[in-house]
């Protein structure tokens, strides 16, 4: 950091390297405070002298004393303190230096996140946060992503506590933020800081907050970019020749004969692909702030406007969304302050129905679909025949029938004919959010704080189907026009106080606090209307009568879910040397019973920085060091209401008397627990940060995270004659990890460098399922498949992969009969040369569901990012990377029920004679060995990645050129997002969320982008 100081003896002005002014800057005359720059036009008086010393100092920076030598202008260059950098740290209902944080809270700052393409929040964390783990749930412009934090917690609700400006806000509705309103965002991973926020903390914390206003002149500041985006990679399909072939021989491999005479005749076919992706997808975001303020009063204000297309037949895949945001606070008194943050956003999102789904939609079809049929029937014969005379078939402009498979079918259409069917459809979402404080400090030190928040929301969707028929199996006869409206509202009421007192070299703050929250406030209608007079979905409406028994309307009421707090934490530290947190919470939450309604949610943490301690001889190696341990509980009620209860409800339909008529009554669901209790997990937390070669800084974890009682349906007998089952805590889980944060900082002269990075290593594992449970049945399952694809066990992580293994592929007829087990049985009598050979895992001489086996986790072991920043002179370039190993993906992108079904590339190389494959079966229509329908290891595929996710190049114009035109700044800026991935997977995308990861069913990739950007600054 360079400081430009002009005539420093009257009204100097502190400016950094670029000439803009710098806020917050500390000038001290030696044993005189004579001036602090607090506002943007940084102007100060200085009396002083030749031969004075003047000391500048400044947040981040090692403090420089300069000796005044004359009057001319100074020029004071101040070293990066990576001891001090962000030393301010946002923690549950306030702030800590960073110096005598004792949890492992990491975070990213406002700096980090300036001019990046970020259209929701989560993508803020992903990579530049050691110990949460991130994947899209689809590359769906405004898709939400999966988020844990330091692994799974438990076999429930796994989404983190999201906090903005102290409102809890659910993760599904977290996209309405605008990024460039982030001032941070910090994540709380261990329970020593989690147990604040106690009853909803399992699964982590994550704290965001707003930019607020500062004093001085208004600042105005643009961001805008706009871009192209494209289909990062596209899969390697069978051309029409290829899959000619390969269905001739599949058919006589199975018995059956030649199906075409001539498959080179088809030459490539339609690349189905090609229909569905665009490769000019727009984007574009423009985010305008003002702010500013006095001594009184200070407010920032901001509005934006995201638009996106889809890369995926955009007509009916993209999302935009309006934000308008007002904080501000004002000094009532010298002792009263009151403040208010409120947002506003407005989304709309058109989306292509099926984002990651094997049923259907444009991605699936694609993949599935023939490339024998044509996009178009140009044929006059073919069009005036079966089956495009039948009604609803749909055309092009030139009256062209969009052509339809007579080789797939079931869900799989022809792309372009289904998206007429989604023309018009939409869903929506307004979100208010918003907070508003008043806080009274009678004494230094001492606050008194009331807090008034909560979320307001209406979302909902309109549709139109029209009459349709897409193939046989896909056939609508009556339209209808369909609406949804929902609303819901949640609000909180926080009353803290809180003591802050320095004695000497002991400092310590107490905070008490009380709380209570409400949410799942919500009601809805939906309504439909069918047969209505129109054909497109322009002129349809509900302004047109129909008769009542063409209407289907329904309603609900939302349970109001309550939490009543109490909360205390007190911090003390002797001279940021010895260092002592300590919390406890008591929860009280209305959907647990009398017996169990309240939990108390402690936890403590300590450290101790020994470089302050008096044998620490000062060296160039470790330049500081804190050693810092914590162990605390957090909860979670994270279950439907009245579960403690023996509920009723009705439609239970039952035959009394001789007459045969049906009676509905209603009937218990299932026994009472009055015993549940709250689901708890405890965390010991063990780290040190560092300083090494005063340039390098290191942030070190290790934990273990223990959940107990998690929270599960009980299966009972048959007998008890229960509708359902009760829920009870039937079940543990354990995770055990390491977080790395490495940073680098060095400035050498014009040119600066910052390299930043970080790895989280996990090993999650179930330790208990109830008092002889073994697994719970069932799983993630695929269409077609003979068994669940994952299994829940102890001894295994949550939702692992579970199948067939496979030993190779039979050559010949001899290998079939010498693959006997330990008694000489033949294990595998019935199977033909070209099959696999299954391991016969429980070695009784027979292939059967018990011989499968453990195949992976989709859960990653490693997850690792990593930042460069370089800056020479007015030039920079960011690179960020970030990815994910040690997990598997199940691709299950072909329908192996749609018989025809296209194949990858990968099927040219089967096994067609002895010696030509032992890893891709033989192909037949009579695959009586299951090669295919056996959920196994021919499916799994590595899910390591490498994503270069942002390369970032830009120039700021001189200062100098700018000030003649009034403008503080300007940046032009070339950003490309998602340009290299590096992975062995064969699927569109090896980063897969949507609650279990690493399952691909026709996963909606992300995008390239290019984009060209500007920030301007008044």
């Amino acid at each position: 950091m360079v400081f430009f100081c002009s005539r420093i003896t009257i009204n100097g002005v502190v400016n950094d390297e670029t000439g803009m002014p710098i806020p917050g800057v500390n000038v001290i005359k030696k044993g005189t405070q004579t001036g602090t720059v607090t506002d943007f036009d940084g102007a100060f008086t200085i009396n002083t002298e030749v031969g004075s010393t003047l000391s500048f100092s400044y947040v981040g920076y090692v403090t420089q004393d300069v000796v005044i030598t004359n009057n001319s202008n100074l020029t004071v260059t101040l070293a990066q303190d990576l001891a001090q950098l962000d030393e301010v740290v946002v923690v549950g209902y306030g702030t800590q230096k960073k110096s005598v944080v004792t949890g492992a809270i990491s975070g990213v700052k406002q700096s980090e996140l300036e001019d990046l393409p970020i259209t929701r929040v989560e993508q803020t964390l992903q990579g530049r946060v050691s110990g949460i783990t991130i994947a899209a749930n689809s590359g769906q412009p405004g898709s939400s992503s999966t988020v844990r934090v330091r692994g799974i917690t438990t076999l429930g609700n796994n989404e983190p506590l999201w906090v903005v400006d102290g409102v809890v806000v659910d993760a599904g509705g977290i996209g309405f933020l605008n990024q460039s309103d982030i001032e941070s965002v910090e994540v709380l991973k261990d329970a020593a800081s989690q147990a604040i926020y106690g009853a909803r903390a399992a699964a982590g914390v994550i704290l965001i907050t707003t930019k607020k206003g500062k004093s001085g002149k208004l600042s105005v500041n643009y961001n805008g970019y706009t871009g192209i985006s494209s289909a990062a990679r596209k899969l390697d399909l069978l051309n029409a020749t290829e899959y000619a072939t390969l269905l001739n021989e599949k058919s006589v491999n199975g018995g059956g004969n030649i199906l075409f005479s001539n498959p080179a005749s088809f030459g490539e076919g339609t690349d189905w692909q090609n229909v569905i992706f665009n490769d000019s997808a727009k984007r574009s975001t423009h985010e305008l702030s003002l702010s500013g303020g006095n001594d009184v009063s200070k407010f920032y204000a901001s509005f934006g406007y995201t638009d996106q297309e889809g890369i995926v037949m955009s007509d009916i895949s993209n999302y935009t969304r309006k934000n308008i945001r007002l904080n501000s606070t004002h000094n009532i008194t010298d002792k009263l302050r009151f403040g208010q943050t409120v947002g506003y956003s407005n989304e709309k999102n058109i989306g292509i129905g099926n984002t990651n789904s094997e049923f259907g939609g444009p991605l699936s079809s694609a993949i599935n679909l023939d490339p024998l049929t044509p996009t178009v029937e140009t044929d006059p014969i073919l069009s005036n025949q079966a089956p495009y005379t039948n009604n609803g078939i749909w055309r092009d402009s030139n009256g062209n029938p969009y052509g339809i498979s007579s080789l797939v079918a079931q869900e799989m259409s022809n792309p372009l004919a289904y998206k007429q069917t989604l023309l018009g459809n939409y869903g929506w979402a307004d979100n208010f959010v918003g907070n508003a404080y008043l806080e009274y400090e009678p004494i230094e030190g001492l606050k008194f704080r009331s807090t008034l928040g909560g979320k307001l929301a209406y979302w909902g969707y309109q549709s139109y189907t029209p009459v349709s028929y897409l193939n046989a199996a896909s056939i609508t006869t009556q339209n209808n026009i369909s609406r949804g409206t929902n609303k819901g509202f949640g609000w909180n009421i926080e009353n803290t106080v809180s003591y802050a007192k320095t004695l000497g070299s002991h400092n310590f703050s107490i905070l008490l606090g009380q709380g209570a929250y409400v949410d799942n406030i919500t009601s809805g209608e939906n309504v439909t209307y069918f047969d209505i007079p129109v054909d497109n979905y322009r002129d349809a409406s509900f302004n047109f009568t129909v008769p009542t028994d063409q209407i289907n309307a329904s309603a609900y009421t939302g349970n109001e879910h309550k939490v009543n707090s109490l909360f205390s934490r007190l911090t003390y530290d002797y001279d940021e040397k010895y260092l002592l947190t300590a919390i406890i919470r008591r929860d009280g939450s209305s959907r647990f019973g009398a017996n169990n309604k309240y939990g108390f949610f402690p936890s403590f943490s300590a450290g101790w920085v020994p470089s302050k301690e008096g044998f620490w001889k000062e060296n160039d190696v470790i330049n500081q060091l804190k050693i810092r341990g914590g162990y605390g509980v957090t909860g979670s009620d994270a279950i439907g209401d009245f579960q403690y209860l023996s509920t009723v409800s009705g439609g239970r339909n039952y035959t009394i008397g001789t007459s045969g008529s049906v009676v509905i009554g209603n009937s218990p669901d299932a026994p009472s627990n009055p015993d549940l209790k709250w689901e708890e997990t405890s965390q010991l937390n063990i780290g040190f940060d560092t300083r090494l070669f005063n340039d390098f800084s290191v942030a070190f974890d290790w934990y273990k995270k223990e959940t107990t009682g998690i929270l599960q349906s009980v299966t009972i007998p048959g007998y008890v004659g229960a509708v359902g089952s009760p829920t009870g805590n039937v079940a543990d889980m354990e995770n055990t990890g390491i977080d790395l944060e490495i940073g680098y900082n060095k400035n050498f002269n014009d040119f600066n460098l910052s390299l930043n990075g970080n790895v989280s290593f996990l090993d999650n594992t179930v330790t208990f399922l109830g008092n002889g449970v073994d697994f719970l049945s069932g799983g993630a399952t695929i269409q077609s498949s003979t068994y669940p694809i994952t299994r829940t066990q102890v001894g295994q992580p949550v939702n692992s992969f579970f199948g067939f293994k496979t030993n190779g592929i039979f050559q010949n007829q001899e290998e079939i009969d010498s693959y006997v087990s330990s008694d000489g049985t033949v294990i595998q009598p019935n199977a033909q040369p070209g099959d696999f050979k299954w391991r016969d895992l429980d070695d009784d001489g027979n292939i059967d569901a018990d011989d499968r086996g453990f195949l992976g986790s989709s859960i990653p072991k490693v997850t690792f990012g990593f930042t460069l920043n370089l800056d020479y002179k007015n030039f920079d370039l960011l690179v960020f990377c970030q990815g994910a190993s040690g997990n598997k993906i199940f691709q299950g992108l072909r329908r192996l029920d749609v018989e025809n079904a296209n194949y990858q590339t990968a099927a040219l190389g089967r096994w067609v004679g002895e010696g030509t494959s032992n890893t891709y079966p033989r192909l037949t229509t009579n695959d009586t060995n299951n090669n295919f329908s056996n959920p196994s290891d021919f499916y799994l595929e590595d899910g390591d990645y490498l994503r270069f996710k942002t390369i970032q190049i830009g120039y700021t114009l001189p200062t100098d050129v700018l000030r003649k035109y009034g403008v503080d700044k300007l940046r032009i800026y070339l950003t490309s997002e998602n340009l290299l991935t590096f992975t062995k997977y064969s699927g569109y995308d090896p980063e897969i969320g949507g609650g279990i990861f690493g399952i691909d069913r026709g996963y909606y990739p992300q995008a390239i982008t290019n984009q060209i950007g500007i920030n301007l600054q008044f």
